[in-house]
């Protein structure tokens, strides 16, 4: 019988127990995504019958003799749904790889389903957005100002992003929504993981693996290249410790790559993995931090050398350490009126972008090696596949498709490597693509901290003693770990004034999922720690936090200062908005109060204490010692341009910030800006999409040369016509000659007829660096009862410098604010007693849905920078770490009790309610 889908009957047989979500992708409807397998996520909902269902776990047999819709059928004749319109409009997604799913629940909705969209978008997850964009959309009512529409689209202006109709129409190309006939002959890979924390791999038998049907190889560390390096990808290869092999003899976490099974499909190389026998050596494991540094602890790279591993002291299981001090602590302590001690902990978190990580790879007809990857790095990512394999870099090409969804964990190389050995083996396309399983337990987390602070003040308010001492924990292997622990002891300390400053840290290996880049990397971690700590300094001197914090932080012109006599040389005050960010969450807190009073609010019973707490952050707009980017810009015949760059799209928005850019310097409109990206044959060299670079340093380039051509433009008109070079002047579509306009496109004509290309490159480096400011507040009750949190106010106000999109730099704030959230107060990455990770789904490992992200409050500073494009700046990490502490100030002030720990769910709370000496309502009214 057969299945009609979008109104074309589809005769193909379902394979038995296929899910329809697969069948529909192999009959080619990919706006059908994949995210979780489980029927979690959502992304992969379609109608049957009118009826919307995920299809992962719909089976696909069933669909026969029904009628099925996917995201591609929604559109009728070239008209948008109105749904379709709704989203984009209101620009209702980021990274995009959720609203395939989101539509096709959204579309069917009747009036009083949009009344209670927490109810009924409960089965639907976004990473990106924070959700009020999407509640924009389905209700058709927006909450966005009016104040930023610019038919130009240029600078300060809010236009959608270019991909927006192939993102609503589920014809943008994520990594695999590829043609099959690309890749003729594609194989698939599954891997075999280690069932054990640490042990030594004896034998592999592959022998029955090998005589199953589809099986075409299985590789196992004998196969693999001996060259030793790391998953992380910075521009300085040399910053991560050279620990990792492709397969190594050695596992060192439960969940590591044991072997490596190609097939013809996923069935077949899953049974492929099923069939491998090995026999370990199990090794002594250690999971803690602490225990790990311990006399007789297991080292787990204890074989490899330190100077040529850049591993601190592999035998203590330390792969970086600081120890450094500015002025004299013990002095600052002893001028200290009130000192506060605390230790605090936060937890591992996952990124969970709902694309998970995967790779294709291919060889063209000259043998060239092509991987397409869901990356931030294509470059970067190239140059280690070339470090590993041997190979020259005009011998590999990588390139990303539209990626969904990142937040540094796709600052990694997890895939390609393991792909790009089976490619040069098998001289056949073999693709990989991980589960969500293998995406939470052995992929890469945040790293987990413990900071023990210490942190002192005199009866005035003035800091005099401010100490850290770190231990992080970065698993089993050491990609990022020396960054993140030295960039979360920099700002977090820089960002107050303070004579006498101290920090040590270490970061250690343990047998564990190993940590990663992660949005803020480290920032969040110890700002959750300093924060906390500003606000018992605050209390314990019974002076507001807020002021104790105005008091006490960084001031333009004030050298920037972490635990070093000398500040970091290229880093500037290219702009200063803290105080402006001060008080704009100062006023809203206030204003919100007054909204409380008066509807009756502010007294929600006996049960219920009610407090507001605030924290602030500061983050470098760019990350050390160089970040690369270069962009090739040309007017094209039609008179429209065509900008090359490096830089990867994955939500981040920077596609439509370089169409910004290059519009307002070429006085033209973003939608004349065509952006090609992300592939390493367009462009010389791109350092990556992380470190919140986008804007900054790749926007940058491309700024560069949108201004070169447009002088070379003006040039040839100004010659062509005969008039003097000041009389031209570039507008939209053409260049005014004195009155007379050129159009471009005869521009473009002259230009060739003489042999001149109007095409420009241009380069930047990342240096000089500025500094980006958040505060954010929350008014919280808590039920001192029960434990139950509510979030009755949350506002967080940024210094962005100049915005280039208004509309899209508020939804990277409510994005990152819903993940900083989910990170507070129930995210969690657990690790069970043989190591592994538990949390191992989405139903156990629980990130934010609709009905749980509160809507914030998202202010600007006013705010130019002079090292920034156009005066921006950066603004797509920082958001998310002044969230947690801000959220433990305000239970603190609303309860009287501190909590030191990560996340602030409601058993915790509860608990530490419980275990408090004081009754809670009488803390409350003392400090209240």
């Amino acid at each position: 019988m057969a299945m009609d889908i979008n109104g074309t009957p589809h005769t193909n047989e379902p394979r038995p127990g296929q899910c329809l979500r697969t069948f529909l992708r192999e009959e080619g409807l990919q706006g059908v995504k994949k995210g979780c397998d489980g029927g979690d996520c959502g992304a992969c909902t379609v109608h049957i019958d009118g009826t919307p269902v995920h299809s992962c776990i719909y089976p696909a047999v069933r669909a026969r003799g029904k009628a099925v819709t996917t995201v591609e059928g929604l559109a009728h004749g070239g008209e948008l749904h109105p749904v379709q319109e709704a989203f984009l409009a209101a620009q209702g997604f980021q990274c995009g790889f959720c609203t395939a799913g989101m539509l096709m629940t959204a579309a069917t909705f009747d009036d009083a389903q949009k009344q209670n969209l927490p109810r009924n978008l409960k089965g639907n997850l976004c990473r990106c957005t924070g959700y009020r964009a999407i509640a924009d959309a389905v209700t058709g009512v927006s909450t966005e100002s009016t104040e930023t529409a610019d038919a130009c689209g240029q600078v300060g202006a809010s236009p959608g992003a270019p991909a927006g109709r192939a993102v609503v129409t589920g014809t943008a190309r994520y990594t695999l929504d590829v043609d099959p006939a690309d890749y003729p002959g594609l194989l698939h890979m599954k891997l075999l993981r280690s069932p054990h924390a640490h042990a030594r791999i004896l034998a592999i038998d592959s022998s029955a693996a090998l005589r199953l049907p589809g099986v075409r190889a299985v590789f196992t560390h004998e196969d693999s290249p001996t060259t030793l390096f790391s998953t992380a990808q910075h521009e300085l290869r040399t910053d991560d410790p050279d620990d990792t092999l492709v397969l190594d003899s050695v596992v060192r976490f439960k969940g590591q790559r044991v072997a490596a099974v190609v097939a013809d499909s996923v069935q077949e190389a899953e049974a492929g993995v099923r069939a491998i026998k090995v026999s370990y050596d199990v090794l002594p494991a250690v999971f803690d931090p602490e225990k790990a540094m311990a006399d007789g602890a297991p080292a787990l790279h204890g074989e490899k050398d330190a100077v040529e591993s850049r591993i601190a002291e592999p035998l203590r299981n330390i792969i970086a350490e600081v120890h450094t001090e500015l002025g004299d602590l013990a002095a600052g302590l002893a001028q200290a009126d009130v000192v506060h001690r605390g230790t605090y902990r936060t937890q591992r978190v996952q990124h969970t972008a709902l694309e998970t990580h995967a790779s294709i790879g291919s060889l063209d007809d000259d043998g060239r090696l092509h991987v397409r990857s869901s990356t931030q790095t294509p470059f970067l990512t190239r140059r280690a596949l070339c470090h590993v394999f041997g190979l020259p870099e005009d011998a590999v090409r990588v390139v990303a498709g539209r990626v969904g969804g990142g937040f540094g964990g796709k600052q990694e190389m997890l895939t390609e490597d393991i792909v790009a050995l089976a490619v040069l083996k098998l001289r056949r396309p073999v693709q990989l693509e991980f589960t969500r399983t293998e995406q939470l337990t052995a992929s890469t987390t945040r790293h987990p901290f413990t900071v023990k602070m210490t942190a002192g003040a005199r009866a005035d308010g003035t800091l005099t003693a401010l100490a850290i001492d770190v231990v992080t924990n970065t698993g089993a292997y050491g990609n990022h770990a020396p960054g993140v622990m030295y960039h979360g002891c920099g700002e977090s300390l820089a960002v107050y004034q303070c004579p006498n400053k101290k920090a040590d840290a270490r970061a250690v290996y343990t047998n564990t999922v190993p940590a990663g880049a992660f949005r803020g990397y480290g920032l969040s971690q110890m700002f959750f720690a300093v924060e906390s700590a500003m606000d018992e300094l605050a209390v314990g001197l019974g002076m507001d936090p807020m002021e104790f914090r105005r008091m006490n932080m960084i001031r333009q012109g004030v050298p920037m200062l972490s635990t070093s006599e000398e500040p970091e040389e290229d880093v500037h005050f290219g702009s200063y908005g803290l105080d402006q960010c001060v008080e704009l969450v100062a006023d809203a807190l206030r204003r919100g109060e007054d909204r409380y009073r008066e509807a009756g609010l502010d007294d929600l019973g006996l049960d219920w204490a009610v407090g507001t707490g605030t924290a602030l952050s500061m983050i470098d707009t760019v990350p050390p010692r160089g970040h690369f980017a270069h962009t090739v810009l040309e007017l094209c015949a039609d008179g429209t341009f065509a900008a090359s760059v490096g830089t990867a799209e994955f939500g981040n928005g920077t596609t439509t910030v370089h169409a910004q850019l290059a519009a307002t310097a070429l006085n033209s409109t973003a939608e004349l800006v065509r952006i090609r990206q992300s592939d390493t044959d367009l462009t010389e060299h791109d350092t990556g999409a992380f470190g919140s670079t986008g804007t900054v340093v790749a926007g940058q380039a491309t700024l560069l040369a949108a201004q070169e051509l447009a002088g070379n433009i003006l040039d040839v008109a100004a010659v062509h016509t005969g008039t003097p070079r000041d009389d031209c002047a570039l507008v939209p579509g053409a260049v005014d000659c004195a009155g007379v306009q050129l159009p471009l496109e005869t521009v473009f004509a002259v230009a060739a007829g003489s042999g001149t290309a109007l095409r420009t490159h241009g380069r930047w480096g990342g240096t000089p660096r500025s500094v980006a400011f958040n505060v954010h507040g929350f008014r919280v009750a808590v039920n001192t009862g029960t434990g139950e949190l509510r979030i009755l106010q949350s506002v967080q106000a940024a210094d962005a410098g100049v915005v280039v999109n208004p509309r899209q730099c508020r939804g990277q704030i409510e994005g990152g604010i819903a993940q900083a959230l989910g990170a507070a107060l129930y995210e969690e990455v657990r690790i069970g007693p043989d190591g592994g990770v538990t949390t191992d789904i989405l139903r156990q490992y629980h990130i934010p849905t609709f009905a749980d992200v509160p809507r914030s409050e998202v202010y600007f500073a006013k705010t130019n920078d002079s090292l920034g494009p156009l005066g921006a700046k950066s603004m797509s990490e920082s958001p998310f770490n002044p969230v947690a502490p801000a959220l433990a100030n305000a239970i603190r002030n609303a309860t009287g009790v501190r909590f030191t720990a990560l996340p602030l769910a409601r058993d915790v709370i509860y608990l530490g309610l419980k275990a408090a000496e004081t009754p809670a309502k009488q803390v409350v009214e003392a400090h209240s």
